[in-house]
């Protein structure tokens, strides 16, 4: 099997949410980009909620961020 015919189950998935997310919107990009930027507004504001309402102590130095995620390793993580 070649790399172009071997898919990981990971893009499999991606493609699943995609085509899903735009069936939802009967095939609109728009509507469908529109409602995941909604979706995503309302996730951070429900962070900066849990945030405020979270002790450190409770959370053992933890600290919600509502940045985008870096992987461990990457030129850009912290």
């Amino acid at each position: 099997m070649s790399a172009a015919q071997a898919a990981s189950p990971l893009e499999t998935i991606e493609h699943d949410d995609l085509e899903s997310a735009l069936s939802w919107h009967d095939g609109d990009p728009i509507a469908t980009i529109r409602t995941l930027l909604d979706d995503c507004r309302q996730l951070r504001e429900r962070l900066a909620l849990a945030e405020i309402s979270m002790s450190i102590g409770f959370t053992r130095g933890w600290r919600p961020s509502s940045g985008p995620r870096h992987e461990e390793g990457s030129a850009t993580a912290n």
